[in-house]
């Protein structure tokens, strides 16, 4: 039986919800048992409530400092602690764990996952941003506190899952999978109008609206691109992404003797969260089955650049290193939200991140000395007033 002291940093959103999820069924099936320190969320009270209460946490965090006596009301009598604000959710990051899932979404999630980086637990990063921004200084300080960072992407476990740690010399190249996403087959011209609903009406994965955006956009591959360069050390040259509509294959490790492995699996989040959970070993739960007769055949073609110009920005961001990947993150989050806003045209969403690059560089920005993360954090906030700066020139020039 598995056994872990859990910590749930963004529990109430997607991934989180499904970390819990499969916990519940690893519970009932008798292959897990969990004991959960703290469980953070954002605005949805009614649901953070739901699941202290079923998980009887130490505590419990809300982002929101406004909705501090909405939760105690709500864990009233339940022997849960409750708090508020970044402050508590970095101090929730702290605590006494095992194994730290850090799944908040955007850059909000960074200082939280920086502080669970040096608690020397296990790091389950579902937070895109973190490594994004800070990678390679991330990386290092899960080590230097004797810990392991496990990504969660579906990607970056494949390739985690079949990559050989002990001897990277041996890898040729790293190929990502793409799902495509809702327009993959969308002529440019239609794509002009393309309303939130249904640029996150994802066909394969359940996915939070902003991140079924950056899937449309394909900016999520791009951010995939330049969190596998610092998780493998691997030189953005030999990083391929190829588009697979069916989502099966998750990622591939091709060898520099020809050979090629591929993990794959039905598109579900929860079986990357269980390879995280239970590594190095694994745990068994209702999951999923993979029938290949069942489906035929798997499809591959390479991702249209034309259409889906925010992979090629990433891939720049990438080999200008520094601050760029770091730029191009806030802006496409920025891009991202202001679209789902109804504030931005989709094709626009990409045009900010490629004008606030391009300022960037011309302004000479970079990281400053010390602290990584808050080097990383001021960095992302300039980059946003850049590209608030951008959308506000198209929204003008309209």
């Amino acid at each position: 039986m598995i056994r872990r002291r859990v910590t749930v940093l963004g529990a109430t959103g997607s991934v989180g919800s499904s970390t819990l999820d499969l916990m519940a069924q690893a519970e009932a099936s008798g292959a897990g048992g969990f004991e959960v320190e703290a469980l953070t969320g954002g605005a949805n009270i009614a649901k953070l409530a739901e699941q202290a209460r079923r998980w009887k946490p130490r505590l419990a965090v809300t982002a929101d400092p406004a909705r501090l006596e909405e939760l105690r009301a709500a864990l009233a009598g339940t022997g849960v602690a409750a708090a508020a604000g970044e402050a508590a959710v970095v101090e929730a990051a702290t605590r006494p764990a095992d194994w730290i899932m850090a799944s908040i979404v955007g850059a909000a999630g960074l200082r939280s996952a920086w502080a669970a980086a040096g608690t020397g637990a296990t790091l389950a990063l579902a937070n895109k941003e973190s490594l994004v921004c800070c990678g390679p200084a991330l990386i290092q300080r899960v080590g230097r506190a004797g810990g392991r960072l496990i990504p969660v992407d579906s990607e970056h476990s494949a390739i985690f899952q079949v990559f050989p740690a002990e001897a990277p010399e041996r890898v040729a190249k790293l190929v990502l999978t793409a799902s495509g996403g809702p327009f993959r087959q969308t002529p440019r011209e239609r794509m002009v109008a393309i309303t939130p609903e249904q640029a996150v009406a994802h066909p394969n994965w359940s996915m939070g609206a902003k991140i079924s955006v950056d899937s449309a956009t394909m900016a999520n591959k791009g951010l995939e691109m330049i969190e596998a360069a610092y998780l493998f050390a691997m030189p953005q040259e030999r990083i391929e992404v190829v588009v697979h509509p069916e989502s099966i294959i998750h990622s591939l490790v091709e060898y520099v003797d020809g050979s090629t492995l591929a993990q794959m699996g039905p598109p579900d989040m929860r079986t990357p969260i269980a390879c995280a959970l239970a590594w190095p070993d694994r745990i068994a739960w209702p999951a999923p089955k993979l029938n290949l007769a069942a489906l035929g055949r798997l499809t591959f073609e390479a991702p249209d650049l034309t259409r889906f110009p925010a992979l090629d920005l990433a891939r720049q961001a990438l080999r200008a290193g520094g601050a760029a990947p770091a730029v191009f993150n806030a802006a496409n989050e920025v891009a991202a939200f202001a679209f789902l806003d109804r504030k931005l045209a989709f094709l626009n969403i990409a045009a900010v991140v490629a004008e606030t690059l391009e300022r960037a560089t011309k302004a000479g920005m970079v990281f400053g000395s010390g602290d990584a993360c808050g080097a990383a954090l001021t960095v992302d906030a300039e980059a946003r007033r850049m590209a608030g700066s951008v959308i506000a020139g198209l929204a003008n020039a309209a």
